[in-house]
């Protein structure tokens, strides 16, 4: 029986243990354990990666999104539009931020932001579009810029899951601001929480490094009410050393990625699409698989994959607006049919860089069983 997690995080610390500790000796010896010499190195070395000026390190990748929501002047009575197939955070940055959450519906094919809906949906209380950059693939940005041109709309990338990816040769936050996470399964992942704004715009780096710095940037200084968000200096050690090595990990992710297209090429599965125009990262590779509506038939491969020992899992199983969480906002179901109907469809298969091709093709036959067993298991 295979043994495939979903995320191999074990793998990745072997190529950077040495390294980390060697970092994380300097840290205790110099005991810069906040900010210091491994913050601002990473900083610069992350945001030269980004292809853009500014980099300021955060606690966590939902803080970074509420700060760049704040830095551009989102607050309470301000409407933030978001599609509503994303991670529960995304809308939980614009409601800490004061804002209503203004959720749309998501292409059917590359599940990124309706950018048509989005554009509908703006009122004169929007203050900002969050195009969330999905499963490792940049959103048409431009079309978002294009269309919101001439308005007082910032475009706020959530750019949790695409490190490294690019849109025509441009990654996120290059023509404005841009939120990260480094959770430890992203493909650039710390060893606990962390996070990062990226932008070109001086100003806006400035505001989110003063409200993450309890609203100053001077001790004891307080211009503004902020928060407590900073990254650490051993998370700084391990992002630095994995940073070093993204580039060639995302390249495997590609190959990867094209290895499981040719794997599932007869297999009865929607297979994932790249945009015209994107360098897409695969931090999730996704399949939809063809069902009646309900999550029954994903949710029954999926068993049949654990059980197995493929750590297959769901991203996501639930749109925002039928959380519990977000019933407030008055959406009924079948509001956003797209987001709803993947949601009981796509199922993540294992990828990261280290997974063999063996260990795809023992995947792939296992996901071919499980799609033709019968629903009692015979």
């Amino acid at each position: 029986m295979p043994n495939v997690p979903l995320v191999d995080l074990a793998a990745a610390h072997a190529e950077v243990a040495e390294e980390v500790e060697a970092g994380f000796k300097r840290i205790i010896a110099d005991t810069a354990f906040i900010g210091g010499a491994e913050v601002a190195a990473f900083e610069r070395e992350y945001a030269a990666f980004s292809g853009v000026a500014h980099c300021v390190g955060v606690a966590n990748g939902t803080d970074a999104l509420e700060l760049a929501l704040r830095a551009v002047g989102v607050g309470p009575g301000a409407e933030v539009i978001l599609p509503a197939n994303t991670f529960i955070a995304t809308a939980e940055a614009v409601a800490r931020a004061g804002a209503r959450p203004v959720l749309v519906d998501c292409d059917p094919d590359s599940y990124l932001i309706d950018v048509d809906a989005a554009l509908a949906a703006v009122t004169p209380a929007t203050r900002a579009v969050i195009p969330v950059h999905l499963y490792g693939q940049l959103a048409p940005v431009e079309r978002l810029r294009a269309g919101l041109a001439g308005r007082d709309i910032a475009i706020v990338e959530d750019a949790a899951q695409c490190q490294g990816a690019t849109r025509h040769g441009r990654g996120a936050g290059v023509e404005g601001i841009a939120a990260t996470s480094f959770y430890p399964g992203k493909n650039l992942g710390a060893y606990g929480d962390a996070g990062a704004v990226v932008t070109a715009d001086a100003d806006l780096a400035t505001a989110v490094r003063t409200l993450g710095s309890h609203g100053g940037l001077t001790k004891y200084v307080h211009d503004v009410v902020g928060v407590n968000s900073r990254l650490d200096g051993l998370q700084a050690v391990v992002l630095r050393a994995k940073l070093a090595r993204l580039a060639r990990w995302n390249e495997l992710r590609r190959s990867a990625a094209a290895h499981y297209h040719a794997l599932l090429e007869s297999v009865d599965v929607v297979r994932p699409v790249t945009l015209p125009g994107n360098e897409h990262v695969w931090h999730i590779y996704c399949v939809r698989i063809p069902g009646d509506g309900t999550p029954a038939r994903r949710d029954a491969v999926m068993a049949r994959l654990n059980a197995a020992g493929v750590g297959a899992g769901i991203h996501y199983p639930v749109p925002v607006h039928l959380t519990p969480a977000f019933a407030g906002l008055g959406y009924p179901v079948g509001a956003f049919p797209q987001a709803e109907r993947i949601a009981t469809e796509l199922l993540s298969l294992p990828i990261y860089p280290q997974i063999t091709a063996d260990q795809q093709a023992a995947v792939a036959a296992v996901l071919r069983a499980a799609l033709v067993a019968e629903p009692d298991g015979d």
